[in-house]
């Protein structure tokens, strides 16, 4: 369904009914795992998206801060090296950085297109109606929908040389097959000559990552438990997510940070929409995300195995974050 609300403005709900169905069927299938399992995109209500956004100013959470400053560092670079005239951002959120790109595109009078794909409705129109007042003629595209499924809307109105942004790390909340899949769907979408930039949090001590999910205020584990406040409203449940803890380590074999709600004591947890009803003892884990971590052999090596070709690497002086720029060939 499209809804246009200006002129410049068109947002497009992408299969919500099918959508809505592949949810509770995805749900239902992470909960009867052993461990069980919730996928981490049900953090992304509009609850959850502020949340995030206050996650992103913790003085623990450096991935943000630091990603935006090479952003600003490298985004005339990049914006010459794809010459797009479109920008595509996959899992947008508040679109905070994305202004460094917007800016850059701006200077070379390019700027024609900004398409913001997110599963929060709330904050694609928010950041949609924000960013058409900022830059005067640009055309925003919104998609609400799931960033790791197809994404027809934009592949059928595809006009000018894009640059498609994966930024966050957020990579690094998939599975690697997970990973390598929507990087493919992403490849399939894109015309030769476009370009894709793709955000990594790299690997560093242990003590430095775990810090970062397990902040002193607390705006974490809410966002954590968070989550299942999205599950019982999709599904009529009644989880008590002030009745979980939140966990969060490094796993150095996998080389990913896992987050996890911890049960506080017995539980009967009914969730009517998906047929399903669960005892949870207490300790017993529930696995909300994994968040990889990568160098840039493996970043490199993943774009590749989707079908890009590498252009360039660039990191922040303290090797904390690393993106890199490569072309649909």
């Amino acid at each position: 369904m499209i809804v246009e609300t200006t002129s410049r403005i068109q947002v497009t709900l992408q299969n919500r009914e099918g959508q809505a169905a592949r949810d509770r069927a995805e749900l239902r299938a992470g909960l009867l795992r052993t461990p069980r399992e919730i996928p981490s995109r049900f953090f992304y209500d509009d609850r959850g998206s502020r949340l995030f956004e206050r996650i992103t100013e913790l003085p623990e959470y450096y991935q943000t801060r630091t990603e935006h400053a090479l952003l600003l560092a490298i985004a005339d670079r990049v914006v010459a090296a794809s010459g797009a005239e479109e920008l595509v951002e996959i899992g947008s959120g508040a679109a905070t950085k994305t202004r460094a790109l917007l800016d850059a595109m701006a200077r070379t009078g390019r700027l024609r297109l900004y398409a913001p794909v997110d599963v929060a409705e709330g904050t694609v129109r928010r950041i949609a109606d924000e960013l058409a007042a900022e830059y005067p003629g640009l055309a925003v595209h919104g998609v609400v929908g799931d960033f790791t499924a197809a994404i027809d809307a934009l592949s059928s109105n595809h006009r000018g040389r894009r640059l498609v942004i994966f930024l966050g790390g957020t990579i690094g909340n998939l599975q690697p097959d997970e990973a390598r899949e929507l990087l493919a769907r992403r490849h399939r979408e894109m015309t030769p000559g476009d370009h894709f930039l793709l955000g990594v949090d790299l690997i560093k001590p242990v003590p430095r990552l775990e810090a970062a999910y397990n902040d002193a205020a607390g705006i974490t584990a809410e966002f954590n438990r968070n989550i299942l406040r999205v599950v019982n409203r999709l599904t009529g449940g009644d989880f008590q997510p002030a009745a979980f803890r939140h966990l969060a380590f490094y796993d150095s074999r996998q080389r990913w940070i896992e987050m996890r709600l911890r049960a506080a004591s017995r539980q009967h947890v009914r969730l009517p929409a998906i047929e399903l009803e669960i005892d949870l003892a207490p300790g017993e884990e529930i696995r909300t995300e994994i968040s990889a971590k990568y160098d840039r052999a493996s970043t490199e090596a993943l774009l590749a195995s989707a079908g890009f070709a590498p252009v360039a690497w660039y990191t922040d002086p303290g090797q904390l974050f690393g993106l890199s720029l490569a072309r649909r060939t």
